[in-house]
């Protein structure tokens, strides 16, 4: 099976460094043109340079994913640029939060309105566009092990989080009539492949400790000119707290954490035209984290899944 999404135009929300900036790579190599969207335009510019040194032609789209006329106007250059959008990426989101018992109103909103109501908003206008134009599109939008499961002092995180699920399923029954799917996958703790980020840590990237590489406390380090808390491409995109040291490796079933690399196999897959009927559903990309009985160890030896396959040529 021969997946490729060539004289496909892709449009990826929050395109940070980590999941966001690895999804928009993913759809290139796989054959995508690609708008990069981020609210800090040298996030976006700095994707775009990943993206074109990788071969894939991509332009940077910068803007608040809340606001709807910034969304209206970047998704109509994305338009004026290549003719059309075939593929959204809703990815942007800010992380971390508090207990419902501290976590402020203003904070609150912010977070509800970044993580969910530009998930809708960027649906509305990309959705409005396939349908003038009759394109059968595909949508994806990034939930998380915390849209499904209770997570301490992240009341607005696992609210919008869990309110994306559904939001798909709606969502879906409204486009399904104009061939238009539209589906979410299920990223969590995240190990870093981007180059650059692995560069600018310095350290060894196949540690697995908390806050570590991919641990749940590790964010992704500020880039140049990049200010945290702002439309992070997805959950651990930005650092946040956890309750304490773990070893988030070891209590995966398969013993490895998930790159932007596989959430990008599986994305790529979903937006393709071997995935036609497939709608409303979610694809859960966590080592087995979800799977598991929440009292069950692994053990502490285990074979490990096969060798990542890699699409970044960056040296």
């Amino acid at each position: 099976m021969d997946v490729n999404l060539n004289g496909k135009v892709a449009l990826v929300t929050g395109v940070g460094p980590n999941i966001g900036g690895g999804l928009a790579l993913m759809l290139g190599k796989y054959g995508a043109k690609v708008a990069c969207n981020d609210i800090r335009p040298e996030v976006a510019e700095a994707t775009v340079k990943r993206l074109e040194r990788n071969g894939v032609e991509a332009i940077a789209i910068p803007g608040d994913v809340s606001d709807e006329e910034q969304v209206k106007t970047y998704v109509q250059k994305v338009i004026d640029t290549w003719g059309q959008i075939d593929i959204l990426i809703n990815g942007a989101g800010i992380d971390g939060g508090a207990s419902v018992l501290d976590f402020e109103v203003e904070r609150w909103n912010r977070q509800i309105a970044v993580n969910l109501t530009g998930y809708f908003l960027n649906t509305k206008w990309v959705g409005r566009q396939m349908v003038e134009k009759g394109i059968r599109g595909s949508i994806i939008c990034l939930a998380s092990t915390a849209g499904w499961q209770g997570r301490a002092n992240s009341i607005g995180y696992c609210s919008s989080k869990g309110g994306i699920i559904q939001f798909v399923r709606a969502s879906a029954m409204d486009l399904a009539p104009y061939g238009i799917r539209i589906n979410s996958f299920t990223p969590t703790a995240t190990q870093v492949d981007n180059p650059e980020v692995i560069a600018a840590r310095g350290d060894n990237i196949t540690s697995q400790s908390g806050g570590g590489p991919g641990g749940r406390g590790m964010g992704v380090p500020n880039m140049p000119g990049q200010t945290p808390r702002a439309n992070a491409g997805g959950q651990d995109d930005q650092p946040h707290k956890t309750g304490g040291s773990a070893d988030f490796a070891s209590m995966s079933p398969l013993g490895e954490l998930p790159t932007p690399t596989d959430y990008g196999h599986v994305v790529a897959w979903l937006c393709s035209d071997y995935a036609r009927l497939i709608t409303g559903s979610d694809y859960t990309v966590d080592s087995g984290a979800l799977a598991k009985y929440w009292p069950y160890i692994p053990p502490a030896e285990k074979v490990g899944p096969l060798p990542l396959i890699k699409m970044d040529v960056t040296e």
